[in-house]
């Protein structure tokens, strides 16, 4: 099988891309960051040139990750924002339907929130991604928190890796509660849909708890003595408690907030001692 990975650079698809090489014949590329020397440019906002690379590469399954995932930038650039969350996304789908190809999509709890922008695009792309005729997964992730190769993005994950070099006290908010996304996790479970050739679905990713900023923070930093302390920054984000069962239905992994926090703590350990 051919996978082609959009967005290979980036935080989530530089881990999905990681993993997948060193079991698939896997492709992937890059826009303003080129993480692995072997990444191949691409602008998804460019219908042509999409068409061109797609059609050339000739993938079974399209893996796409890129996006801007920052709701912040999103708000403040809304045209854009369309233009490479959402039209980037059905340029995509336009020629994995040439081919046939499949199509895991990676969108996002937030398309909960339609009052955003980023949501908005997201829900937007996900009506289109249903469009794909050779079979399409969309995957919810909540917030996503996990060690990968991309250690430099402005990511929550990161930001701890930060914190753990300045060995500074630091403030995390208390106000907004979600259901983390464990980035290992999402590896998974692209890896068993493969395997188990699922299609067709739409399936959230998380834990089953609710938990703050300021609960992971703590429950992280504090394996290695940096302290946190609780700030309520008053955060209005919609909380809901997604319903996970899709995962267990479809014989897909799961993990417990508990094993989230131990695995990401293994992760860092590992990394600082390289």
């Amino acid at each position: 099988m051919k996978i082609l990975i959009t967005g290979a650079s980036s935080y989530v698809g530089a881990s999905i891309y990681s993993k997948l090489k060193e079991i698939h014949s896997v492709i992937g590329t890059f826009h303003s960051n080129r993480l692995f020397p072997e990444l191949e440019f691409l602008d998804i906002t460019d219908r042509e040139s999409v068409n061109n690379f797609i059609l050339t590469k000739k993938p079974n399954l399209i893996i796409h990750v890129a996006a801007n995932a920052s709701g912040g930038w999103c708000e403040k650039n809304p045209k854009l924002a369309i233009a490479i969350n959402q039209e980037g996304t059905k340029n995509i789908v336009d020629s994995a339907n040439l081919l046939g190809s499949r199509v895991i999509f990676i969108s996002s709890f937030a398309v909960i929130n339609t009052d955003s922008v980023y949501g908005r695009t997201k829900i937007e792309s996900e009506q289109y991604v249903k469009t794909v005729r050779g079979g399409y997964i969309i995957l919810r992730p909540s917030l996503i928190m996990g060690l990968s190769p991309n250690t430099k993005n402005d990511r929550p994950f990161n930001r701890l890796l930060k914190n753990i070099s300045d060995g500074l006290p630091v403030n995390y908010d208390t106000s907004w509660k979600f259901q983390p996304t464990w980035l290992n996790h999402i590896v998974e479970v692209i890896e068993k849909i493969i395997e188990l050739n699922i299609n067709n679905e739409i399936i959230p990713i998380g834990v089953p708890e609710l938990k703050t900023r300021y609960d992971v923070a703590k429950d992280v930093l504090s394996n290695f003595n940096i302290e946190v302390l609780p700030e309520d920054k008053k955060d209005t984000t919609p909380t809901f408690l997604e319903k996970l069962d899709k995962l267990d239905w479809l014989k897909l992994p799961t993990h417990t907030y508990d094993e989230m926090i131990n695995g990401m703590v293994k992760e860092i350990k590992d990394y600082l001692k390289k």
